[in-house]
């Protein structure tokens, strides 16, 4: 897949641009199997959040579990930090591709599903193994929690 985007879009930046939004219509529509599977209780704060999308979601789908740490002082920014990372086994990026963020897809899926559950975040990669860094950090920041809207008003 992404060696397709790179033949079809040849800016490595478009790519990852590119594997955001496929991660995010991913997320959108994984967040109703994840919910339905998990068992777990509606998240009062973003730190439970962070929490469940590092010990259950990545167990759920990618058979991993990160690691929450670096919150800020409000607890609105955090990292979560893969100990493995499937999606990488056996890939190399040539020197062209150095600015290519591999996993983009993974910042698209959790930033699809967070919005299906009211929060509008911003997640990108902090540190990446395939890019000669230490461990595979993923950063999480909470914009905003969206009010909940109602298609229609009941009268009753």
């Amino acid at each position: 897949m992404v060696r397709q985007l790179l033949t079809d879009f040849e800016d490595v930046e478009e790519v990852n641009k590119q594997l955001d939004t496929m991660g995010y219509n991913i997320g959108i529509r994984l967040i109703d199997d994840f919910l339905s599977k998990a068992n777990v209780t509606r998240c009062s704060e973003f730190r439970e959040t962070a929490d469940v999308i590092a010990k259950i979601g990545f167990k759920m789908f990618l058979g991993v579990t990160a690691t929450v740490s670096n919150w800020n002082a409000d607890f609105t920014e955090c990292s979560l930090v893969l100990d493995d990372n499937p999606l990488v086994d056996f890939v190399e990026l040539p020197e062209t591709c150095q600015g290519l963020y591999y996993c983009n897809v993974l910042c698209g899926v959790i930033r699809g599903a967070l919005e299906m559950v009211s929060m509008r975040t911003e997640v990108k990669w902090a540190r990446d193994m395939l890019r000669g860094d230490d461990a595979y950090e993923l950063r999480l920041k909470l914009i905003e929690h969206v009010a909940e809207e109602y298609p229609y008003k009941d009268d009753d």
